[in-house]
């Protein structure tokens, strides 16, 4: 057996983990590269793979750096299933066509701009994301599947956003089984809305994520309390507005909670809100059709959607006419719009209108990646080119971590613990090269654990199972047990 780190090696974004076996090729996530030219670059690379040959894809879930390259997947050969959760399903509906029409769109701006010399066709048309959305099926949590002969599956509650899940597989090889788990993206555990990660006792190979594997998030309640202050003193006490990047699918939901929750209990003064993006309204309605994953202080709290679209201070914008209506107001209003990392979409007019303005506040609630307009305004530009104009910012910038859907170092490290014995390898990844390399450090310090950081485009071979096995073992039946909890563990 063989596993491929083709993405989010080293890097945040890009997702994508090809595991070989006998006769058995396939896929956990496909996502696509974020962060600026070298990101579009890469996205265009030919796949070092053949795709045709792929059995089946394994996904996370729905956000485009874990899904977004899968209808160049289909485009390019792979004809086999997609298996995710239901609720990822729905998702996928809406976030794959929204792709494609970026993809499309970009491609008009660069034939025009070129003049229709050496312009760049769409990575994937509209038509590429529904017939790849046919491939697509849903599994619910907890309940094991069998994607084919010699493998087995299951989803685990992830508690990053709706649907993500955890991924255990059993690769089953001279009537011996392997077990893979790939921790996707872990929530933090203890916020609303969403259950926590879900425990798993043993894995032979684990493949876990350190997006904050080097920091601590800050304690919810102070985070509460700093939200209100950037919201009252930029909309009542300066005049301003407070731009909110968020993630269609996710955070925008978990910021209007909140923003209800603080504004029906007293503690924050009613402001105007606009969500401005077609997709998050279309998450949204989608979030409400899954109850059932919330946690249960977020199913006492289900009414806060209901309410909230009655209530004059909150608005999703339907056009484009009124998108731009939006940056005709100067006060007193919180615009929430995508991309959360502010590589495209409605956010960066909002941010060309409103970075100049030092009476406005830019609060970001998630990770920005290397290379992105929003790193580099978290990283303090003064400056920055947006539709090709040279844009001061004077505007406040905020980076309000502890709204993260990402679990954070103590919280990864918990989960860690949940292993009830070592896996026999721990390979860190979704994260950049400091954060995963101080998570690494810590798994083998703390659980010590044997444990490496892959570069991307790494292939780790996995030794024959049969050559680990003691003496006299016969094939275990079982398709839950892994092979280090079968088999007593040797350090090399």
């Amino acid at each position: 057996m063989k596993l491929n780190f083709l993405g989010a090696a080293r890097e945040v974004t890009g997702s994508c983990f090809l595991v070989e076996g006998l006769n058995l090729r396939f896929l956990v996530d496909c996502g696509m590269v974020q962060g600026g030219r070298a990101a579009a670059a890469r996205n265009r690379e030919s796949f070092p793979f053949d795709p045709a040959s792929i059995d089946f894809v394994l996904l996370t879930h729905a956000h485009i750096d874990h899904s977004g390259l899968l209808p160049k997947l289909t485009r390019a050969g792979f004809k086999g299933a997609i298996y995710t959760t239901p609720a990822t399903v729905d998702l996928l509906g809406v976030m794959l066509p929204d792709s494609a029409h970026i993809q499309e769109s970009d491609a008009k701006r660069s034939a025009k701009r070129s003049r229709g010399e050496d312009a760049l066709p769409p990575l994937y048309t509209l038509q590429d994301a529904r017939e790849c959305l046919q491939q697509v099926r849903g599994i619910e949590y907890d309940r094991e599947f069998a994607p084919r002969v010699g493998v087995r599956a299951r989803f685990r509650d992830a508690g990053h956003i709706l649907g993500s899940a955890i991924i255990e597989v059993w690769v089953t090889e001279h009537g011996y089984p392997t077990k893979l788990v790939f921790s996707g993206d872990l929530g933090q555990p203890g916020r609303p809305i969403l259950r926590d990660p879900t425990p798993i006792e043993d894995a032979d190979i684990l493949v876990i994520e350190s997006t904050y594997g080097n920091r601590q998030h800050k304690d919810f309640s102070a985070t509460e309390e700093e939200m209100i202050g950037i919201v009252e003193k930029t909309l009542f006490e300066r005049g301003g507005n407070v731009i909110v990047p968020a993630f269609a699918v996710g955070r925008t939901q978990e910021v209007l909670y909140h923003l209800h929750r603080l504004t029906s209990e007293g503690r924050l003064r009613q402001p105007r809100v606009f969500v401005d993006s077609p997709m998050a309204t279309e998450a949204t309605r989608i979030t409400r059709e899954h109850l059932e994953l919330f946690d249960e202080h977020a199913k006492r709290l289900a009414g806060w959607h209901a309410r909230g679209q009655n209530l004059p201070y909150l608005h999703f914008t339907e056009s484009a006419e009124e998108s731009m209506a939006l940056n005709q107001i100067r006060s007193g209003a919180i615009i929430i719009s995508a991309s959360g990392m502010c590589d495209a979409g409605r956010i960066r007019h909002h941010l060309r209108h409103n970075l100049p303005r030092k009476e406005c506040s830019v609060l970001f609630s998630g990770f920005q990646a290397q290379g992105t307009l929003g790193r580099q305004l978290v990283d303090g530009a003064a400056r920055v080119r947006i539709f090709g104009d040279d844009i001061p910012v004077r505007a406040a910038i905020h980076s309000v971590d502890g709204l993260s859907a990402h679990a954070d170092q103590a919280a990864l490290l918990a989960w860690a613990r949940g292993f009830k014995q070592a896996p026999e390898q721990t390979f860190v990844v979704h994260g950049e090269p400091s954060a995963a390399q101080a998570f690494a450090e810590l798994l083998q310090q703390q659980l010590d654990w044997q444990v490496s950081v892959p570069e991307h485009g790494q292939v780790v071979p996995w030794p024959d199972f049969l050559a680990h096995l003691p003496e006299n073992a016969s094939p275990d039946s079982a398709e839950h047990t892994s092979r280090s909890a079968r088999v007593t563990r040797r350090r090399p």
